[in-house]
């Protein structure tokens, strides 16, 4: 049994050690992405473990740092110290696997000598090395040997610091959730011995966790008490990590603010456009505070690493409010640092960066620079992704290369492969901007190879094979460039599987970081359909088919993307099932810069194709002007051009083969805008298309469930709102015909239940759900679906907001529901990322089907268009698809006002159609 005071001893040591890991892995470990969206040249880092087989497997993502993110702990001096020393040697210039042998060699000799202090130590350190090799699975199981130690001594301070390192690996892994609560038990053992520096390294983990997963209000009250506790204790290294930290949230929230401003200003709403730009400045001027403050923390403890963070993290918010003068400085005192700091992959990462701000953010005071032109200035995508804009940069670029060439040898001296491929790359993509094609390719190939043969840096190939892509496509070598996109997709998938992308900074680039690698092969492909001599080398069905393969893939990211981490993973079939029946033909569409394609798949198996030829931003212009013909029913007798118009664009080709095949309904795979189009309102110059076929919409194919529904016993759980209510200051009127809407629903499904007004709480249907099986929810209330989830809301009756992740998490709680209907919902008319949280709901919530409008109707044609689906769908065994198409043609055939498609049309059935 040890002593008391060597326990003692222990605790102090490795309670000081975890505060230095903690502050490292949150401050240097959390640098934001620093462009107008992020940088993406450390945009992920795959983690991963190693299988039994010796493949890889997807296990979940972190954000990189641009420095070291923790530091090992040293054990009291013995005969095997030695061992360690050289294991944190090796860790520190980023060997893990040589630091992990190390390691694991002083581990048996502790074990063995019974040394359960020095053991318990070690493995903390190789939970380290573990959760920086990105297998945050093996740093888990490493804590827990740990915690199992401290357990057994009765010391439960360190077992809340443990506690506060696995909360970190779950976090990484994007499992919140078991982070939370993890900190909390952390939390709850720091209360109870009134241990403050527990309690602010607690707090600080839990602020970046809600940050991570979106709940900002949260992370900005844990990291403002953190930085309390900390200034109160005098713990500076912990006070500047809360105050950095702070400054990121800022970030995230003044990004989500860009980013509805960007959509609001799409719609035409130049008002709102700008109240959210102003918004968003505000958050941005609410960063450079808590930056700046930490920036002078770290010149008081002379720490260089951290004076970096603070001056890379500054200098974008300084651009993005106009602050020239300051982001100039800023800028200047960073290169000024650069060369003070010791060689590290911290340098290496940091004039990268640099490089980066020299290139695409010139400041006027130095020089010399790479000047772009203002549209290369302003793009969303950070360097590696931009596609260099022809003739517009200067050749006087010496100080950029200066700092790539600078980062490439510290990072060879170091070996560190994952900074040297960043760093080789980066610099071919400035050969590649110059157009000088044979240097570029040259440094991307030796950026290739290291990331090859390195596993560090294989998160990194997918960037060098896409740059040879866009080598070989500017130099009009399409099967070389096909081919450098396809491996550019393998290498992408190998390392992010689906394309999860777990950090919210991150979901800000995917438009921008990884959805042009496959629109850009997407174009390549098609293109052969264009050309008679390649269409003649590749059957026409195996490249449409490779071609919506791909988008397919795109899909599910971009979903993943709006909806969060682990939103639709149980949705998604391993396998493809074939949901093409002998009636049903699947309609793809994809958007690309100068045109849009319409893939047709029939149940023959054959595919055809044809092209939109309209720019995008045209395309767009057409389809509002649809959508405010659709709702604007003051014209008493619609006019169907602008309807005719879409029609001959998307279906009319097809005609002929749809008659043909004998089709019967129409499924759409939406792309873009495309997705707030009711494609039943098409119009073929003598009817709506929905009276000619059933239609129904879904994002993939992969995430739709083919079952029809069992229609014995079947159930409903009704719920709405007809009374005034206010939320977020905003009044919403009451629903005087929800009423009747929810006696229809009850009258035409017996057994069914109901809960109005203030009996509509989250927590009372949350209650009723896990009481009784309901296959049927129907949610009769405002609803309304932005560019962003945190714009995303249905209104309960208690004056409050039941997001789409509170509908999700009392959904999934419950059996599995066939069918989720959503009336009176309102979705922002041509905003695409609008009409993909539409879809999203239903595939976060884990339901088969979703029955949702694009726009609100509170109108006596609801309750006659809803009360006829379900007596079609429930009582006469039609399909849905083809039970809310009776239920349209209903309301057209009845020659009133309720023909017009405004009230009919907003009508959408999401998912499996059957």
């Amino acid at each position: 049994m040890q002593s008391t005071h060597s326990v003692s001893s222990v605790r102090r040591l490795l309670g000081f050690i975890f505060l230095c890991s903690l502050a490292s892995s949150l401050w240097l470990g959390s640098v934001p992405l620093t462009t107008w969206q992020g940088e993406v040249w450390k945009v992920v880092t795959a983690s991963t473990s190693v299988s039994s087989d010796g493949g890889r497997r997807l296990v979940g993502w972190k954000f990189p740092s641009f420095a070291a993110m923790s530091v090992p702990s040293e054990v009291r001096s013995d005969d095997d110290s030695q061992g360690v020393q050289e294991g944190i040697k090796r860790y520190k210039i980023g060997d893990y696997i040589r630091a992990i042998e190390s390691w694991q060699q002083a581990l048996t000799f502790y074990k063995n000598n019974k040394n359960s202090a020095n053991a318990a130590i070690v493995i903390k350190n190789l939970a380290l090395a573990y959760q920086q090799m990105g297998e945050s699975e093996k740093a888990i199981a490493y804590l827990e040997g740990a915690i199992a130690y401290y357990h057994q001594v009765q010391d439960l301070p360190e077992q809340g610091r443990i506690l506060t390192e696995q909360a970190q690996a779950y976090s990484s892994l994007g499992q919140s959730e078991k982070a939370i609560a993890l900190e909390n038990r952390a939390l709850q053992i720091a209360l109870t011995y009134k241990d403050l520096t527990l309690e602010a390294a607690v707090l600080l983990s839990r602020g970046e966790t809600y940050r991570l997963k979106g709940d900002y209000k949260q992370a900005i009250a844990d990291l403002q008490d953190s930085a309390k506790i900390a200034d109160k204790i005098n713990n500076l290294v912990g006070h500047a990590s809360a105050l950095n930290n702070l400054g990121n949230t800022y970030i995230s929230l003044a990004r989500i603010n860009y980013r509805r401003a960007n959509s609001a200003l799409e719609l035409g709403d130049e008002d709102e456009a700008d109240t959210l730009k102003k918004q968003a400045s505000n958050y941005d001027f609410q960063a450079l505070k808590y930056f700046f403050q930490s920036l002078n923390i770290a010149k008081k403890c002379s720490d260089q690493l951290g004076e970096m963070r603070s001056l890379i993290n500054s200098i974008p918010p300084a651009n993005r409010t106009n602050q020239s003068k300051l982001a100039s400085s800023t800028l200047q005192q960073a290169l000024a640092l650069l060369d003070h700091l010791s060689d590290s992959p911290t340098k290496v990462y940091a004039a990268i960066e640099l490089a980066s701000f020299v290139q695409f953010h010139p400041v006027d005071t130095i020089s010399p620079l790479v000047q772009c032109s203002q549209k290369e200035a302003q793009r969303k995508s950070s360097r590696l992704t931009q596609k260099c804009v022809t003739g517009e940069m200067r050749p006087d670029s010496e100080l950029t290369l200066k700092l790539l060439n600078q980062a490439v040898s510290i990072a060879q001296r170091l070996q560190d492969f994952r900074a040297l491929a960043f760093a080789l790359g980066d610099l071919g993509h400035i050969y590649e901007c110059h157009q000088e094609y044979q240097q570029a390719l040259k440094l991307t190939q030796q950026a290739q190879w290291v990331a090859e043969q390195h596993l560090d840096a294989r998160d990194s190939l997918y960037l060098w094979e896409w740059q040879t892509g866009r080598m070989m496509r500017a130099q009009n070598k399409p099967v070389e460039a096909i081919a450098a996109y396809e491996r550019a997709v393998t290498a992408l998938q190998n390392v992010r599987g689906d394309i999860v992308v777990a950090n919210p900074d991150l979901q800000f680039d995917l438009r921008d970081t990884i959805e042009p690698i496959y629109r850009e092969l997407i174009a390549l492909k098609l293109s052969l359909e264009d050309n008679s001599y390649a269409s003649s080398k590749h059957n026409r069905n195996e490249n449409l088919s490779y071609v919506l393969n791909t988008v397919d893939t795109l899909k599910l990211a971009e979903l993943q993307n709006y909806l969060g981490k682990d939103s639709i993973s149980k949705a998604v079939h391993q396998k493809k099932v074939d949901l093409i029946g002998a009636t049903t033909a699947v309609f793809s569409s994809i958007l690309l810069e100068d045109r849009t394609a319409i893939i047709v798949s029939l149940p023959s198996g054959d595919k055809k194709f044809k092209w939109i030829n309209l720019d995008i931003n045209s395309l767009k212009q057409e389809i509002r002007k649809f959508r405010i013909g659709l709702e604007k029913r003051s014209d008493i007798i619609y006019n169907p051009q602008q309807a005719q118009k879409l029609y001959d664009w998307i279906v009319r080709p097809f005609a002929n083969d749809l008659e043909s095949s004998k089709i019967k309904t129409l499924v759409f795979i939406q792309d873009g805008i495309l997705r707030s189009v009711p494609m039943a309102a098409l119009h073929d110059g003598e009817k709506f298309l929905v009276e000619n076929y059933a239609i129904a919409t879904t994002p993939s194919l992969t995430l739709t469930d083919p079952q029809t529904a069992n229609r014995k016993n079947l159930r409903a759980l009704a719920v709405g709102l007809t009374k005034d209510a206010i939320v977020d200051g905003r009044i919403y009127e009451a629903l005087t015909n929800v009423g009747q809407e929810i006696s229809q629903v009850e009258a035409q499904i017996p057994a069914s239940s109901q809960l109005l007004n203030e009996n509509f709480t989250r927590d009372r249907l949350r209650d009723e759900l896990r009481r009784t099986v309901y296959p049927i929810i129907h949610i009769a209330t405002h609803g309304e679906f932005g560019s962003v989830p945190e714009d995303t809301f249905l209104v309960t009756g208690n004056n409050d907001k039941l997001t789409i992740s509170d509908l999700r998490n009392i959904i999934r709680s419950s059996e599995k529901v066939d069918l989720l209907t959503l009336t009176a919902c309102d979705t922002a008319s041509g905003d695409d990322l609008a009409a993909l949280g539409l879809a999203g709901v239903a595939l976060q919530a884990g339901v088969r089907s979703a029955l949702a409008s694009l726009w609100s109707i509170n109108d006596a044609a609801t309750v006659t268009l809803v009360t006829k689906f379900y007596e079609e769908w429930c009582n006469k065994g039609m399909g849905k698809a083809e039970a809310l198409g009776a239920a349209q043609k209903s309301l057209i055939a009845s020659g009133k006002k309720y023909a017009h498609p405004y009230y009919w049309a907003p009508f959408i059935l999401v998912g499996n159609w059957l």
